[in-house]
């Protein structure tokens, strides 16, 4: 009886102990080692975040739910409007805005409607290990749907582009769903930008505002130089490795899901997770706004911290009251403008030329994605790769066309009122080796 006594007392004490760690766990200790985001960096976010809230507008003009100031956007600038009877269903709504003061071609991109069956069929097509893509693994739905988006409007932004002087930045932007859809389409961009008129990486940009897990590790450290994810305090979206299409099979019973993965993450070690390359994880460089304390009443003043971490990469469940709450896109944006407001405040008078103090931060975010890559390839985390400048991306997109021949009439064939077929140039990255299964091209023609 004493031994039995003992086990349970043990039993008791391990419990407890997991209980009060959890239970205690803040969203704010995710990110506790980050350094303070500049004004500079985070300046786009608030923006962003009012234009994927305009996409719910019927009427910009007079608008029924603007923000705080408004929506600060010229409505004469908007180029297109897409609803869910135009997409059908292949694709959220989203919006093209031509910024001519900042010299931007935005597609902004919603979140999930959950009374919507069109956008539960996009989360549901996928499975664990479904999709390769570049050397990792993609949510399979989210990728076809960022294909259907360039399908329809690549050339738009590159005639929209080439109108401008080839001048303008190209920002592709989300919310929820939509932040998947926008992240993949950027990698797929990136990957191929003679298709949108030869514009070079660093005139692209993502911005995926409480991000769904759609890329494998390798590339979510990988495209941190031009992709960034944004996640309010505690949001269970960014951290819930559940996939995707299970999360929302149990919208309605979500805070049992959460409890559920809390358990079974506890008995799965940091680098068995590191290791899979079929885990999905959120995309690029994190912004994390960090506003409520443990044990602490309601909000205190948000700070913004940042970084592209490789290992912790918003890996525990936070078991919180906000963890909804801090999905939404009405907060986020609320949150980031009084957190870029506290920023501007609290920055001192500058004593240098402003351009000396942005050239020193974007020398240190290069950095930051250098030393990401290395982490990644030290810790070996399956494709991880340190990026080299030997071969410029537009090389690379000449090499397929001049190797296909006699294949080239056949795609132009194939693609709609002149537009690119995208799929094509997506397949062009893998083919079959001997035992039928697809493979990137890269590996099976390195010698073993």
């Amino acid at each position: 009886m004493s031994v039995t006594g003992g086990v349970e007392c043990v039993v008791l004490i391990g419990c407890s102990r997991w209980a009060w760690k959890r239970c205690t766990y803040v969203g704010s200790n995710d990110s506790e080692t980050w350094p303070i985001a500049t004004p500079e960096e985070f300046e786009p976010v608030p923006r962003v975040c009012r234009l994927i809230m305009a996409i719910y507008e019927t009427d910009l003009r007079n608008p029924q739910f603007p923000p705080e100031g408004g929506y600060r956007i010229n409505p004469d600038w908007v180029l297109k409007r897409v609803t869910y009877k135009q997409t059908e269903g292949r694709s959220p709504p989203y919006l093209i805005y031509v910024d001519h003061d900042l010299k931007e071609i935005v597609v902004a991109i919603r979140g999930l409607n959950l009374v919507k069956e069109s956008d539960y069929k996009l989360l549901l097509d996928n499975r664990l290990g479904m999709q390769m893509f570049d050397g990792g693994y993609v949510h399979h739905g989210l990728l076809t749907s960022a294909i259907w988006l360039l399908n329809q409007e690549s050339e738009t932004l590159k005639r929209v582009w080439e109108e401008n002087g080839r001048e303008y930045s190209m920002v592709f932007a989300g919310h929820s769903l939509g932040s998947g859809v926008a992240a993949l389409l950027t990698v797929v961009v990136v990957n191929h930008p003679n298709e949108l008129g030869g514009i070079p990486r660093d005139k692209i940009r993502c911005y995926a505002v409480a991000p769904a897990r759609c890329m494998s590790l390798n590339l979510a450290v990988k495209y941190a130089d031009v992709i960034n994810s944004i996640v309010l305090q505690d949001d269970f979206l960014p951290r819930t490795p559940t996939p995707l299409e299970d999360i929302f099979k149990s919208i309605f019973c979500l805070p049992c899901l959460l409890l559920l993965v809390c358990l079974r993450d506890t008995f799965i070690s940091e680098d068995r997770k590191l290791r899979d390359l079929r885990r999905l994880y959120v995309p690029g460089r994190m912004y994390h706004i960090v506003e409520r304390k443990l044990c602490r009443c309601g909000r205190f003043p948000p700070e913004v911290r940042t970084a592209i971490p490789v290992d912790g990469r918003f890996e525990h469940i936070v078991l919180s009251c906000n963890t909804t709450a801090d999905h939404g896109i009405i907060w986020i944006e609320r949150e980031s403008e009084k957190a870029l407001e506290l920023m501007r405040e609290s920055k001192p008078e500058p004593t240098v030329p402003p351009k000396v103090q942005k050239l020193e931060r974007s020398q240190t975010i290069e950095k930051e994605h250098k030393d990401a890559l290395e982490r990644a390839v030290s810790l070996n985390i399956p494709h991880a790769a340190v990026l080299t400048a030997d071969k410029p991306s537009e090389e690379k997109e000449e090499k397929p066309s001049q190797a296909e021949g006699d294949d080239a009439p056949k795609t132009k064939s194939k693609s709609s009122s002149g537009r690119k077929n995208w799929d094509i140039l997506v397949q062009k990255l893998f083919k079959k080796n001997d035992s039928g299964n697809i493979v990137i091209k890269n590996e099976t023609d390195s010698p073993e």
